[in-house]
């Protein structure tokens, strides 16, 4: 199949490449009418944008990314995660885990205030892991603890604290496990862990989020609601300190408006929007300044396991043959990811690549499969989608590779909660979706989507079932030991790969650029290791 310079076929590549055309002039046409001047800036802030308010800045509440990337400066957990993703410790000074795997014990750094002056405790810790818990808070992140020993007794009214966190002393916080869960840790450095004071919740309620008191590097200063949130630097924080005055988030919805405003100056830095890619990358004023980052997802073709065709994985590695995938990425998605050989994301593969491709582009190789399963004059599927453009030009292109192969496609478009209820119904021969990770684990790109216990909306859309992957990924939530548990996530991992239950693709990049004047900003494969530090400004606004 023939792709033009764009890599979209046919017509759709001259329609793409009309409407970049017409994006840049709208943008130019912007510029001059907003006018060339910079806005009025408080010096040594640096500005950024994001595209909606947060939800909450109540940590037992925040499920957005804006919510956490901004809850990581103003807050902080008995742990967090450092550039690579690896848990670190952070209010927790040490820690240790018994030799069962389900006891820790972690002592709190002395000197660590609350921004309205009382020092941490660790009492602190058991009372904002039990307000998540808690029935009346009815938190959305009670997975983060449901684990632990007692916490079901406490959820269901039958138990007035949790047994299983316990403060043995101002400073030392004992958590006991019902059973061992390797991931824990990680869970202990999400936003829904942070630690806050029970006085400045009971004094403000619900009025809390937005009159945060924490520990961390910076302080809310102000929220405008769907305006701009304004943090200042938090002169009592007991770590590194943070070079900038501030951080101003304006909140910009539309791209094209963002664009407009960095380039006159009134922004910092931005995410890269997907048209504007091309010409970001290229440009000999901006290249220099455009940093990416490989995401914690997975973008996938899944298919239903549970009926035929493709409850024969011959069928399902057949499809996996027959799409040219690194093509696709090099074309149509401009190279702005990552080829994926398995599911989970190479920022956490510690252990050795599964495979190299299991599945490299052989449309041979998918026709032998096909009358090898009974289908010598090949099949019909249907491929449900969201209404995204992208994705329909991606998946028309996956269409064409799969009809040289004898398989033929039908692709139904639905918007979102139409689409992901089909899906979740099993009413889709085959589906396009991506999974980010809820927490940084290979864990969590393999049990919730592919074990049988998960089939459906919690996770498992596929429906595979596989005794050996449920045996190897159970094995592995249990073992204590990082490097034992490693071997058993590979093996997971090549047991589904081998299975293939989606066809993998790639792992998306964030890209962002900035000012030339800013200097050591930093992309995070997941936004809450970003505390705000080490980012400077090196002319005064």
């Amino acid at each position: 199949m023939d792709l033009d310079a764009s890599g979209k076929t046919g017509l759709a590549g001259g329609c793409a490449d009309t409407g970049k055309m017409l994006k840049r002039t709208a943008i130019i046409l912007l510029l001059f009418l907003l006018g060339c001047s910079t806005q009025a800036r408080q010096p040594e802030y640096l500005y950024l944008r994001l595209s909606s308010d947060p939800t909450t800045l109540d940590p037992a509440f925040i499920v957005d990314t804006a919510g956490g990337a901004i809850a990581a400066k103003l807050y902080n957990g008995l742990v967090g995660f450092d550039r690579d993703a690896k848990v670190v410790p952070d209010a927790a000074e040490s820690y240790e885990l018994s030799k069962d795997g389900k006891t820790y014990i972690f002592h709190i750094r002395p000197g660590i205030k609350f921004t309205n002056g009382r020092e941490l405790t660790a009492q602190d810790f058991k009372y904002s892991f039990e307000r998540v818990l808690s029935p009346v808070t009815s938190s959305p992140r009670t997975w983060l603890f449901d684990r632990v020993a007692g916490a079901r007794e406490f959820m269901d009214g039958k138990a007035d604290g949790v047994s299983g966190i316990r403060a043995l002393d101002a400073r030392t916080l004992v958590i006991e496990l019902a059973a061992p869960f390797g991931p824990f840790l990680g869970l202990l450095a999400m936003p829904g862990a942070y630690v806050i004071p029970r006085e400045a919740v009971e004094a403000e309620g619900e009025g809390f989020s937005d009159r945060p008191v924490g520990t961390g590097p910076y302080t809310l200063a102000s929220w405008e609601h769907g305006s701009r949130i304004t943090l200042s630097a938090n002169p009592g924080y007991l770590g590194e300190k943070p070079r900038l005055a501030g951080i101003i988030y304006r909140v910009i919805p539309e791209d094209l408006t963002a664009v407009a405003e960095f380039e006159r100056g009134n922004l910092d830095a931005i995410g890269i929007p997907a048209p504007e890619f091309a010409r970001y990358v290229k440009d000999p004023k901006w290249k220099g300044n455009v940093l990416s980052q490989v995401g914690m997802n997975t973008y996938y073709l899944g298919m239903n396991c549970a009926r035929p065709p493709f409850d024969d994985p011959r069928l399902r590695q057949a499809v996996s043959y027959a799409i040219d995938k690194k093509r696709i990425l090099a074309t149509v998605y401009e190279g702005r990811a990552v080829a994926a050989i398995g599911p989970v994301p190479p920022v956490l593969l510690t252990m050795p690549p599964c495979c190299l491709d299991s599945y490299p582009y052989d449309p041979a190789e998918a026709k032998r499969l096909l009358s090898e399963a009974g289908h010598p004059d090949g099949l019909k599927m249907t491929i449900y989608i969201g209404a995204e453009q992208e994705t329909l030009d991606m998946v028309e292109v996956v269409q064409q590779y799969l009809g040289d192969a004898g398989i033929e496609v039908s692709i139904v478009q639905l918007e979102w909660s139409a689409f992901k209820q089909a899906v979740n119904d099993g009413d889709a021969d085959a589906f396009w979706l991506s999974w980010q990770a809820d927490y940084p684990d290979p864990e969590n790109f393999l049990y919730p989507v592919f074990h049988s216990g998960n089939a459906g909306s919690a996770g498992n859309r596929a429906r595979f079932s596989d005794a050996e992957f449920d045996r190897l990924i159970t094995e592995a939530q249990s073992e204590p030991d990082p490097a034992k548990r490693d071997v058993l996530y590979r093996s997971a991992q090549t047991r589904a790969v081998q299975m293939a239950p989606w066809v993998f693709f790639w792992h998306k990049k964030d890209y962002v650029v900035h000012q030339p004047w800013v200097t050591g900003y930093r992309l995070y494969p997941i936004s809450n290791a970003d505390k705000g530090l080490g980012v400077a400004l090196l002319i005064r606004q």
